[in-house]
C-alpha cells in the first residue's frame, strides 16, 4: 500500500513538474512569436482594389519592414511618395533602376527590357494595361503597378513626370508577405522574375512566426489542463477501488 502510494506520488509531482515546465516554455513561444512578429511586420488595410484579385479592399495584410535596397521585381510593397499625394499605397514592382518598360507588345502583354512579361497574378482576360506607354527606369527608382489595370492609379499615371513614373526605393516602408485578415495565406512570389538578375525576394518569417505562437497557445494550454485532467483521473480511480472494496 504505501509503495504504491509513494509511486502515485512521484508520478504526480513529475507529472506537474513537466505541466509546468511545459507552460513556462509555451508562454516563452508565444510571447517570443509576438515579440518576432511585431518587430518584423506591421499590419496595413489596404483602401482600394487596385491589388485584386492578388489583395482585395478592405483586407489586413502584414507587410515585413525592410529596407528599400531589398526590394526586387514582383514584390508587393507599401510606400509613401509625395508626388503621388504622400498617403501609403500598395502596389506591385514590375521594374527596378535600368529597365524599359513598354505597354503593349503585339500580343498584348507588357514588356520587360524588349522581352514579352507574363502576368500570372492579373485577371484572366485583364489588360496589361489600358492605355499604352513607355518608361525607362532611373536608377535607384521603381516602376510600379496595381494588379487591377483598369482602375490602378500607379506609375502609368505618373510617366509625364520628372522620375518617369518611378518612386524612389528609399520611399518603400514594407512588403507585403501575407493577408492576415479574412485569412487568405501567403502573397506568392512570381516566378516569371525568377530568371531576371537579382531574382524574387525570399518569403519573410511569417509562418515560423506563427509556428511559435501557436506552439505555445498549445504548451500552455496542455500544461495547464494537466492539473485538473490529472485530479478527475484520480478520483476516478479512487472511486473505483471504494467500490471494489465493498
Amino acid at each position: 500500500m504505501s509503495g504504491t502510494g509513494r509511486t502515485e506520488g512521484g508520478r504526480g509531482r513529475l507529472g506537474n513538474a513537466l505541466s509546468g515546465l511545459a507552460v513556462a516554455v509555451g508562454c516563452v513561444l508565444f510571447l517570443g512569436g509576438f515579440a518576432w512578429g511585431a518587430v518584423q511586420y506591421k499590419p496595413y488595410t489596404v483602401p482600394t482594389d487596385s491589388m485584386a484579385p492578388s489583395i482585395k479592399a478592405g483586407v489586413r495584410v502584414l507587410a515585413q519592414r525592410i529596407d528599400g535596397g531589398e526590394v526586387r521585381r514582383g514584390d508587393v510593397v507599401v510606400f509613401t511618395d509625395p508626388v503621388w499625394g504622400d498617403l501609403p499605397m500598395v502596389k506591385r514592382v514590375v521594374g527596378v533602376g535600368g529597365d524599359r518598360i513598354a505597354c503593349c507588345g503585339e500580343d498584348g502583354r507588357l514588356t520587360l527590357n524588349g522581352k514579352p512579361l507574363d502576368e500570372p497574378y492579373l485577371r484572366d482576360g485583364e489588360p496589361a494595361s489600358t492605355t499604352p506607354f513607355t518608361s525607362e527606369v532611373p536608377e535607384g527608382h521603381l516602376f510600379l503597378l496595381g494588379d487591377e489595370r483598369r482602375t490602378s492609379v500607379d506609375s502609368r499615371g505618373h510617366i509625364q513626370d520628372a522620375s518617369k513614373g518611378a518612386v524612389p526605393v528609399s520611399r518603400v516602408d514594407s512588403r507585403v508577405d501575407a493577408v492576415a485578415w479574412p485569412p487568405g495565406g501567403m502573397i506568392d512570389r512570381p516566378v516569371t522574375f525568377a530568371a531576371l538578375p537579382g531574382g524574387v525576394s525570399a518569403p519573410g518569417p511569417v509562418a515560423p512566426v506563427l509556428a511559435a505562437v501557436v506552439a505555445g497557445v498549445v504548451l500552455i494550454f496542455g500544461g495547464a489542463a494537466y492539473g485538473p485532467v490529472a485530479q478527475r483521473v484520480g478520483r476516478s480511480k479512487a472511486g473505483t477501488g471504494g467500490r471494489g472494496g465493498r
